[in-house]
C-alpha cells in the first residue's frame, strides 16, 4: 500500500517512477518469452504482466517484489495446455488462486518457508534445465520434440539441424547472440549497465535481423482484447479431472513458493518493513484469481523484476504498480512492437534465465558441507526432468521428510550384566521405524539363556511400529528362557 504522506513526497514519486520505468523494460520481453514458452498467446504474458503490476502493486504484503509471469511456471503452463488443451488453462489457474488466497488467510504463509532449501533449489534447477533445454530449440526456430528425456535424445539431430539447415543456423545465431549480449552486460561500465540487459539483448536481436534481411519466425500478436478469453461452464468442468486437481496443486505451490522466496530475497536487499507472508499469499491468490477468471498465464512474484526495481531505488509499491502502468499502455498503444521480436531472441532471455536457475556453483560447497543436502537437491532436480515438475518435487519433499527423520531418529544401546546373570539393555534417544533393523539386530546378538529386562525410561519417544516389534521380540525371548523378558517404560524409585 503506498500512503499519502509518500504520495506527496515529489522526491519519492519521481525515484519511484523512475525505478518503475527500469521495472517495466525488464519485464516486457519477460512477458512475452514465457507467454511463447508457454505456448499461448504473447498477448496474455503481458495481461498476467499488467494485473501483477496493476492489481497485486496495491495489496499489502510486500512492498517492493514485483508478480508477473514466470519461466518457472512456464514449465507448468505448456504441460497443462498440452494435456488438457487452452482452454482449461484459465480454471486451472483461477483455482490456484483461490487456493493460494485459502492458505493465506488460514495463515499457512509461514509454513511455505519450512520447505528445504535444497527441494527448492531442486525444484528450480530442474525448471531451469526444462526451460534450456526447451529453448534451445526454439531459439533454432525448431519445434521441440517432447519430454525432458526425448528433448535430451534429441540434442545431436538438433546439432546436426543447426549445422546444415541454413535457417536454423541464422535463428540460432540470433539466440546465442542475445545470450551473448546478456553474459556480457553486467561486465559493462555502471553507466551503460543504467539500461536492462534483456531490453538491449532484444532490441539488438530485433535491429540485426530487419537490417541484415532475416526472416525469423517472431511472435504472433493480435491485441490484448482479442488474446482475452474468460473461460465458461464447460471449461470449469475440468476441475473435476483428478488429473487437473493435480495441476492446480502443483501451481499453487510452485507459485506461492517462488513469491515467499522471492520476498524473503527482497527483504534481505533493503530497509524498509518486512513482508507479511500471509498478505503477501493472499494478493498473489487474488492476481492468479483475476487471471485465471481472464484466462491469461498464473503470476508470481519474480526475483528477477524485483531485484531491478530494488536496485534502482524504488522505497515504495508505486514502482509495481506503475510498472503495470507502462505494460498496459504498451500493449494498448504498440502492439505491433511485439510482433517483430525474433521468437529466437527471446528464446534466448529464457535460456539465460533457466541457466541462472540452476546453482552450478553452490553444489561444490553444499557437497562438502552438507552431503545429505546436496544429494537431495541432486534428486530432486533429476526427478524434475526425468518425470514431471509434479512428480519431482513430491518425490524431493519425501525424501527431505525421510533424511529430517533418519537425523533425528538417534537411538543408543547399552548393556549392563547385574548380579545373578541378569542383563539390562537401556534404550537412549528416539527409537522410530528407521532405526528398527538396527535395535533388532542388537538385541539378537544377546545370550538367548539369560534373563533380559528392556528399560525404555530414557527413550524421548517410541512410535508404534518400535513399540510392536519390541514387545514381539519380548514374548519370543520370553519363550526362549526361563524368566520373563521385563520392559521397564517408567523410572524406577
Amino acid at each position: 500500500m503506498i500512503s499519502a504522506k509518500e504520495l506527496k513526497n515529489p522526491h519519492t514519486v519521481r525515484r519511484d517512477l523512475m525505478a518503475s520505468l527500469v521495472v517495466f523494460l525488464v519485464a516486457l520481453p519477460m512477458c512475452v518469452g514465457v507467454a511463447v514458452a508457454s505456448g499461448v498467446p504473447a498477448e496474455l504474458g503481458l495481461v498476467t504482466g499488467i494485473v501483477g503490476g496493476l492489481v497485486v502493486g496495491f495489496l499489502p504484503g510486500s512492498r517492493l517484489q514485483v508478480s508477473g509471469p514466470t519461466a518457472g511456471l512456464a514449465v507448468l503452463v505448456y504441460e497443462s495446455i498440452t494435456e488438457f488443451g487452452l482452454g482449461a488453462l484459465g480454471p486451472i489457474v483461477l483455482a490456484a488462486g483461490l487456493l493460494q488466497v485459502v492458505l493465506g488467510l488460514a495463515r499457512f504463509g509461514r509454513w511455505f518457508r519450512a520447505i528445504s532449501v535444497s527441494v527448492v533449489q531442486g525444484m528450480l534447477a530442474g525448471i531451469g534445465l526444462i526451460i534450456v533445454l526447451g529453448q534451445v530449440y526454439a531459439m533454432a526456430d525448431t519445434e521441440q520434440p517432447g519430454s525432458g528425456l526425448a528433448t535430451l535424445a534429441g540434442l545431436p539431430g538438433l546439432a546436426v539441424e543447426i549445422a546444415t539447415d541454413h535457417e536454423a543456423l541464422t535463428a540460432f545465431g540470433l539466440g546465442a547472440g542475445t545470450v551473448a549480449v546478456l553474459l556480457l552486460w553486467p561486465k559493462l561500465p555502471a553507466i551503460v549497465r543504467l539500461v536492462p540487459a534483456p531490453l538491449v539483448a532484444v532490441a539488438l536481436a530485433t535491429a540485426v535481423a530487419s537490417l541484415a534481411g532475416l526472416r525469423p519466425a517472431v511472435a504472433d500478436v493480435n491485441g490484448l482484447l482479442q488474446a482475452i478469453a474468460p473461460p465458461g461452464g464447460a471449461e470449469f468442468a475440468r476441475l473435476a479431472d483428478v488429473a487437473v486437481i493435480g495441476t492446480v496443486l502443483a501451481i499453487t505451490v510452485v507459485a506461492s513458493a517462488e513469491s515467499l522466496f522471492s520476498a524473503a530475497a527482497v527483504d534481505r536487499m533493503q530497509d524498509g518493513p518486512r513482508t507479511d507472508y500471509n498478505k503477501e499469499l493472499v494478493a498473489q491468490g487474488v492476481g492468479n484469481t483475476l487471471c485465471g477468471a481472464l484466462g491469461a498465464l498464473p503470476m508470481a512474484a519474480v526475483v528477477v523484476r524485483s531485484t531491478a526495481n530494488v536496485q534502482a531505488g524504488a522505497t515504495t509499491a508505486l514502482s509495481r504498480i506503475a510498472h503495470g502502468m507502462w505494460l498496459l499502455f504498451f500493449a494498448a498503444l504498440l502492439p505491433a512492437a511485439v510482433g517483430i521480436i525474433p521468437l529466437a531472441a527471446l528464446a534466448g532471455v529464457l535460456v539465460h534465465a533457466g541457466c541462472k536457475l540452476v546453482p552450478a556453483k553452490e553444489f561444490g560447497p553444499l557437497w562438502r558441507e552438507h552431503r545429505g543436502e546436496a544429494v537431495l537437491l541432486a534428486v530432486t532436480t533429476i526427478a524434475i526432468v526425468v518425470t514431471s515438475l509434479l512428480e519431482g518435487v513430491v518425490l524431493g519433499l519425501l525424501l527431505a521428510v525421510v533424511k529430517s527423520a533418519w537425523e533425528t531418529s538417534h537411538i543408543q544401546l547399552t548393556t549392563h550384566e547385574l548380579t545373578g546373570g541378569r542383563v539390562v539393555v537401556t534404550l537412549t534417544g528416539n527409537a522410530t521405524f528407521l532405526r528398527l533393523p538396527r535395535i533388532l539386530e542388537q538385541l539378537e546378538r544377546l545370550p538367548q539363556d539369560q534373563p533380559i529386562e528392556l528399560d525404555l525410561t530414557r527413550v524421548r519417544h517410541l512410535d508404534h511400529a518400535c513399540r510392536v516389534a519390541l514387545e514381539t521380540w519380548a514374548r519370543r525371548h520370553n519363550h526362549a528362557e526361563t524368566e520373563p523378558v521385563t520392559i521397564r517404560r517408567e523410572p524406577s524409585a
